[in-house]
């Protein structure tokens, strides 16, 4: 009999090559969804924003610096590290290939670091789940901290829930977005405000909204409030493959708060999806309560916790 090492499956790693690697990568994130545990791997509406949420719609000539791949016997990818933002790796895995984890966090490593704030070294952050034992131990083991606070993801089963109707504030309506640079505008002012920003624009919402593989302008979601601006958003994509909704994002202008516009979007959200076949809806977010409150309130009834773990040397 083989010894354990020679049972593992063989592998090899190269740079990335461009926008024939982000359907691959997409398509393996399609793929692992209903064998790996809850968020594993990102979804499909957070790698298509990494591409097409900005304004400049060509190719990121810097994106082989910051994703490289691992692929298998016949050039089957099955692992890929990339940033999110400066000095925070996210790692993509086929869970049967889990024995190359480690080799992928010291590619990130040597590749993603960044410099510490006092200029004296250098620093990552990795993300795990705390269901994550695996990853956590790997972790544990070349020196990594878990940082305070964290992320969590929230499951809604369907199943035969009923779905309340949406019901929304006297002089607000709900309705889908529409194609233009009018409701482009007013999502950048609405996302600048609820989540204390500047930087977005209509520019990158049109740029995503006409590019982005998973965007439907029938679940964009808005409530419009009195004055004609955009009070609150939720952003839901629709995975027909694995038969599941995502939330991303869910906003709410401070000026409209506690009036239950989130809420009411959601559930028109999840009603729309469902009609479509969904079986499951799922919404991360940081852990504060007060966006905890609202999804408990929706209905949504699993939540895995994570947090970002980071080795400084």
């Amino acid at each position: 009999m083989g010894s354990g090492p020679d049972l593992l499956a063989r592998v090899h790693d190269r740079s990335y090559r461009g926008d024939d690697d982000f359907w691959l990568v997409r398509g393996l994130l399609l793929d692992t969804y209903p064998i790996t545990p809850v968020d594993f791997n990102w979804e499909i509406r957070r790698w298509d924003g990494q591409r097409f949420y900005r304004e400049h719609q060509d190719p990121d000539p810097d994106a082989a610096a910051r994703i490289h791949l691992w692929e298998g016997d016949g050039g089957r990818l099955v692992g890929a590290v990339h940033e999110e933002d400066a000095g925070n790796a996210f790692l993509e895995l086929h869970p049967d290939y889990r024995h190359i984890e480690e080799e992928m966090i010291v590619w990130a490593e040597e590749h993603l670091a960044v410099t510490t704030g006092d200029g004296a070294g250098r620093q990552l952050n990795v993300f795990a789940f705390d269901y994550d034992v695996v990853r956590r131990r790997i972790l544990e083991r070349r020196g990594f901290e878990r940082l305070p606070g964290g992320a969590v993801t929230r499951r809604l089963r369907l199943g035969n829930r009923s779905v309340p109707t949406a019901q929304l504030p006297l002089g607000y309506n709900l309705r889908t977005t529409r194609p233009g640079v009018g409701d482009a505008q007013r999502i950048a002012d609405l996302l600048n405000a609820a989540f204390d920003r500047t930087i977005h624009t209509a520019a990158e919402y049109q740029a995503f909204t006409s590019s982005s593989p998973s965007f439907r302008h029938d679940l964009d979601l808005v409530a419009e409030g009195p004055d004609g601006s955009f009070a609150a958003y939720a952003g839901v994509t629709y995975d027909s493959i694995n038969r599941r909704g995502i939330f991303e994002p869910v906003c709410t202008d401070p000026r409209h708060q506690r009036r239950g516009l989130a809420r009411a979007l959601m559930l028109e959200g999840i009603r729309r999806v469902r009609a479509l076949g969904a079986a499951d809806v799922y919404v991360s977010t940081g852990d504060q309560n007060p966006a905890g409150e609202l999804y408990d309130s929706v209905g949504f009834t699993e939540s895995y916790s994570g947090a970002s773990w980071r080795r400084a040397w």
